[in-house]
């Protein structure tokens, strides 16, 4: 009942404008420095280097979501094409990941479509590839519109399917050949549409890791929990689906020991590398998912 209550304030939390407002003023504080690889395109660069150089490949995510002006959308998809340039640049080894809601769906899906096609392009030119986050489950069907509208033209884009969430195993079904990053997910949902309970959540999750690797679709495992690593490894093996269909992912400071264990193994293991002043959000839902959480980010603040 206590980490329910807990869970429930850090998600209240990161949808507070207020709150979030005043982190961009605090600066990587609370333990955020260690799972945010800094504020700059130039910090989260150094960081994918340091990544590269053990092995691990990366998808580097610039912070910020629910944009509500167009001044706001623009600049936001020019800091996503300047990071591709960037990537490019340095030669490391990272994708591009973003948030719908940065780039003005909340605004004008045409708008926002209009930005996605720029970043998607300059992807493109530059030979990498561009994964569009899934956010909470209002914003999930425009996404998947977007998706299939930039697919018309692209191979170079992908997005995220959130297990929880009832409609899932349908949605995994329908982008058979598309990249697709599966995850548990992080939002707070209502019983209307998404599990609660968390047995049948990973008894899902597992459903449609198994549906689109059979599907013979490239796969991304994004997951901390070693119970799930193991059983794809298993199924990998007993159905002898070839490494370079699939990848395991976890986040930027999050079981670290564990994403260098499965790079010695053999297996494609991508960081997924958050930065940008617009942190809050996102550290409160890290802190939200795991009780864990909350110890890790209390000594990152008592250490310093």
């Amino acid at each position: 009942m206590l980490a329910e209550v807990s869970k429930n304030i850090f998600l209240y939390a990161s949808r507070s404008k207020i709150l979030n407002k005043a982190a961009k003023k605090w600066g990587l504080r609370f333990g955020a420095s260690q799972v945010v690889a800094g504020e700059t395109i130039e910090s989260a660069i150094a960081k994918v280097k340091e990544l590269n150089e053990k092995g691990l490949v990366c998808t580097l995510d610039h912070l910020g979501e629910f944009v509500s002006n167009r001044e706001e959308a623009i600049e936001a998809t020019q800091y996503n094409i300047r990071t591709l340039e960037a990537i490019h640049q340095a030669g490391v080894n990272s994708n591009l990941s973003v948030k719908l809601t940065q780039l003005g769906l909340d605004i004008d899906w045409n708008f926002c479509l209009e930005n996605m096609i720029k970043i998607v392009e300059t992807a493109k030119q530059y030979n990498n590839f561009v994964r569009i986050d899934m956010e909470d489950s209002a914003h999930c069907q425009a996404t998947l519109d977007i998706l299939r509208e930039l697919r018309k033209t692209y191979d170079n884009v992908g997005t995220v399917i959130q297990a929880y969430l009832y409609r899932s195993e349908q949605d995994v079904k329908d982008l058979k050949g598309v990249s697709l990053r599966l995850v548990k997910g992080a939002y707070k949902e209502s019983p209307e549409v998404a599990y609660q309970d968390k047995r049948k959540i990973d008894e899902n999750y597992m459903k449609i890791i198994k549906e689109h690797l059979l599907g013979g679709s490239y796969t991304a495992i994004a997951t901390h929990d070693h119970c799930i690593i193991e059983k794809v490894k298993q199924f990998t093996a007993e159905h002898n689906i070839p490494r370079n269909q699939f990848e395991f992912q976890m986040l930027y400071g999050f079981r670290t020991d564990m994403q260098l264990q499965l790079v010695k193994e053999g297996y494609k293991m991508r960081v997924y590398v958050p930065f940008g002043n617009d942190w809050f959000g996102y550290f409160m839902r890290r802190l939200a998912e795991r009780p864990q959480n909350v110890s890790f980010a209390l000594r990152g603040l008592f250490s310093k």
